[in-house]
């Protein structure tokens, strides 16, 4: 705010980088081309211009050695205009995929550079921010070779969030001028809820007749629990007495291992407070529940996701408390 107050084109010059970021259309991977690429001269390239005063010196007093340094100068700078933009110019951007993480944690974005032409020296990656500095990671790109570089982002919260605005800059090799292109990657992450911690006991399970947590135990069988045949299941584990009798193909539970009742993670018994402490209840439940391999189901205002036994059960229950 005091940098605003100090310099009153701050707020147009902010609303003007926000309107040009948002004409970014999202994309799948970059290419630095031509039409994506700006340059323009850096500090110290400004003040480099100020050597053209040696020609001005140099036609008043008809000196030949000043007319020669003026256009080596001149020529180095266009050289160097040249070899900045070129070391971008080429380079392939993709974004790996992004990892799940919880409220509070950085989402880590790996962006792999495909490099068709020789080594480039002095390429930075940052995040770009709607305010303050970036925070750039330096780093040199191997001829005809991928380079791959981890850039971390806070997310604004729980939620799901499409991946920030990515910018890749460079000022080598004179550092008088700054070659640099952004790239909004077409991709968003997840940002679940912060569990609480420590996390409270689980709430009592509700046994239900029928619930898939509960072993149906027929009258005449004589195992701790049956369960439809899967696959890999071994052949003295079959239950051949209840496979002739109904001709339904099932296999014993072998003792101990009969799964525990089903669980409701309810809303209503996530204890008093605000919507967030709540949602960081339900998240440690969930994740308790899981680690104790658990059969559970979540109960929100309005909706419920039951208990199914796919590898994404424990994700699609922190994505509906992450989108609540």
């Amino acid at each position: 705010m005091a940098s605003t107050g100090l310099w009153p084109l701050s707020a147009l010059q902010r609303r003007w980088r926000q309107w040009w970021q948002a004409r970014l259309q999202p994309s799948a991977h970059c290419t630095l081309r031509q039409r994506n690429l700006y340059i323009v001269p850096t500090r110290a390239g400004l003040v480099f211009g100020l050597t053209l005063l040696l020609l001005v010196a140099s036609i008043n007093f008809q000196l030949n050695l000043g007319y020669a340094l003026t256009f080596l100068l001149a020529g180095s700078a266009i050289v160097s205009m040249h070899m900045t933009h070129a070391t971008l110019r080429g380079l392939a951007l993709h974004l790996g995929p992004l990892s799940p993480v919880f409220a509070g944690q950085p989402v880590s974005l790996e962006v792999r550079m495909d490099n068709p032409g020789r080594t480039r020296h002095g390429l930075a990656l940052a995040v770009q921010e709607d305010e303050g500095e970036p925070q750039p990671v330096w780093f040199d790109a191997g001829a005809q070779a991928q380079t791959s570089v981890t850039l971390h982002w806070m997310a604004p919260g729980r939620g799901h969030w499409p991946a920030p605005l990515l910018r890749i800059e460079t000022r080598f090799p004179f550092g008088l001028f700054r070659a640099w292109s952004l790239w909004r990657p077409d991709a968003q992450a997840w940002v679940y809820p912060a569990p609480e911690h420590p996390a409270p006991p689980l709430p009592p399970a509700a046994v239900q007749a029928g619930s898939p947590g509960t072993p149906a135990l027929g009258p005449t069988d004589e195992h701790d629990g049956i369960r439809p045949w899967r696959r890999g299941d071994p052949l003295n584990r079959v239950v051949w007495k209840k496979v002739a009798r109904t001709g339904e193909l099932v296999s014993r539970e072998a003792a101990g291992t009969a799964r525990p009742p089903l669980l409701w993670l309810d809303w209503q018994q996530a204890g008093p407070g605000d919507a967030e402490r709540r949602l960081s209840r339900l998240c440690a439940w969930v994740l308790a529940a899981q680690a104790r391999q658990q059969p559970h189901g979540l109960r929100l205002p309005g909706r419920e996701w039951p208990w199914n036994d796919s590898p994404t059960h424990r994700d699609t229950l922190l994505q509906a408390l992450a989108r609540w």
